[in-house]
């Protein structure tokens, strides 16, 4: 099997002329994919609604197409569900991605297009592979398998020929034979939806072969390499897989995970960020240890930058590659080769490098947690705080959220802190009715949340009257427009608040 290595490197080396091809001259690389974009769009309903066959100018598109949120567009998408054709892209869509995170609905469905997971998923999936073995000639990454956790829902027919799930089943579900021989455990294993007999299958089928790479969600990947440790006897992963070589992730921020993942796995191994969404494969690292991750631009899908001083905005201004500006956060807008247009997926991102363009996931439009892939939003929150305090009678004034991140021995968790009207009578059931809400409301949080898996039950603490009043006094932020932040990404906010009690 290592025979391969230097033909996988020769044929790493002979795509990597491709892709230096849209690296080094990515403005016309992006109007050409705009153009092609446009070129389809015309023949769509969307289209014609916007008069696509007339744009004569990325000037002109801008002007005619608004900026877009999936509510936007889900009167079309809802269609497209019935298999209706030529809504928002002129070939057949039967699969869609199903993700949460909508302001009106549990889930939300992404059109994949056979086109966006071809000469997108795939393609920028054989653009990452070979960046890194043209980094890493003497790798042995193919000489063994993927192991690969998959996503939390199983494949679903809705009618006819119309399909969904998670992205990573969709991808797998549509991806070359071929891969089936690089990748463990089998299909029917990664598409599995009950998460604790799906860890127990994955570990016992994974120990035996002979793993040189993970990829997936670093929650749901940490509870199974604690399992196959516990089933080996084994001190390290590195015991157990001894040419382990690469851990892909992406998702959620790594920084948490990574010297928990550097204990389990006991030797030095390479870790490589993929922003890879339900919407797109954006962006991954094209070299190990260099901040940020490279923009794919040759792969089906069109780029604008929203400053954050145009958001809200009535006529917002976007900016094209040759205009942003390193260290800025930028909204990201897209038109993909799945039928979005001009679409805003909720991420901002910032350029660490602009030869080539090179960025990092900044945040979101929104404040959230997405610690352990649950992307919570506020909407998912205030719904679920209203429930529990429908259901108990009590009245919430304000809260906080951030998440408890993995320790030794216990998993994952939110923290709140709530400050009621009144002094709840059994903090206990309010926090049970809040965390079934939360389930009611966001599929990625109910799939974190089975059996205690990721995510354990939240932490709830009710704090004394007037401590959110007086944490923005101290930080000169009291009256206006100035609130607290109900939902962080980290725990800065909630630790400061905390603080400030122990202090009192």
């Amino acid at each position: 099997m290592k025979l391969l290595s230097p033909v996988i490197s020769r044929f790493a080396r002979f795509r990597l002329w491709s892709i230096d091809q849209w690296r080094h001259d990515p403005v016309v690389t992006q109007h050409n994919v705009w153009q092609d974009l446009l070129a389809a769009g015309q023949f769509t309903e969307y289209g014609r609604a916007h008069g696509f066959s007339s744009v004569q100018s990325l000037r002109d598109f801008k002007a005619r197409a608004p900026l877009t949120e999936y509510d936007d567009l889900k009167p079309y998408i809802e269609r497209m569900l019935q298999g209706e054709a030529n809504l928002l892209w002129n070939t057949p869509v039967t699969w869609f991605a199903k993700s949460s995170g909508t302001t009106s609905d549990k889930s939300k469905f992404i059109p994949v297009s056979e086109e966006s997971l071809k000469d997108n998923h795939y393609k920028a999936s054989k653009d990452v592979l070979s960046m890194y073995y043209a980094a890493n000639p003497d790798s042995d990454l193919l000489t063994g398998k993927s192991l690969v956790i998959g996503g939390s829902h199983q494949v679903n027919q809705l009618n006819g020929d119309i399909h969904y799930g998670d992205l990573s089943a969709v991808v797998m579900q549509n991806s070359p034979f071929w891969t089936n021989w690089i990748r463990t455990p089998e299909l029917p294993i990664i598409l599995m939806d009950e998460w604790e007999s799906k860890i127990e299958k994955l570990a016992q089928h994974t120990i035996s072969e002979n793993v040189t790479s993970m990829a997936g969600v670093p929650t749901w990947l940490m509870v199974l390499l604690r399992r196959i440790l516990e089933i080996t006897g084994k001190r390290t992963i590195k015991e157990v897989w001894p040419s382990l070589e690469l851990y892909m992730h992406g998702g959620v921020s790594f920084v948490p995970y990574r010297e928990a993942f550097q204990k389990l796995i006991g030797a030095p191994i390479n870790y490589l960020e993929m922003y890879n969404a339900s919407e797109g494969f954006f962006a991954a690292q094209d070299a190990l240890g260099v901040d940020g991750m490279l923009l794919m631009l040759d792969h089906g899908i069109f780029y604008e930058f929203l400053p954050a001083s145009e958001w809200g905005s009535a006529n917002p201004l976007t900016l094209q590659l040759n205009e942003v500006e390193l260290g800025t956060n930028y909204a990201l807008v897209i038109s993909t080769n799945g039928g979005l247009w001009r679409y805003l997926p909720g991420d901002t991102v910032r350029f660490t490098s602009l030869d080539p363009y090179r960025i990092v996931v900044s945040g979101r439009l929104k404040h959230f947690i997405n610690a352990f892939g649950e992307e919570l939003i506020i909407d998912n929150s205030d719904k679920a705080i209203a429930e529990a305090c429908r259901a108990t009678g009590l009245t919430v004034l304000d809260y906080t959220a951030a998440p408890i991140y993995f320790s030794e021995g216990a998993n994952g968790a939110h923290e709140w802190l709530i400050e009621f009207a009144q002094p709840p009578a059994d903090l206990d059931a309010f926090t049970r009715l809040l965390d079934a809400s939360l389930q009611a409301t966001n599929s990625d949080y109910e799939a974190k949340r089975y059996k205690d898996i990721a995510l354990r039950l939240p932490l709830v603490q009710a704090v004394p009257a007037g401590t959110f009043e007086r944490w923005l006094a101290a930080k000169g932020k009291l009256g206006g427009q100035h609130k607290v932040p109900r939902l962080s990404n980290d725990r800065g906010v909630l630790e400061e608040i905390k603080a400030a009690l122990t202090e009192r």
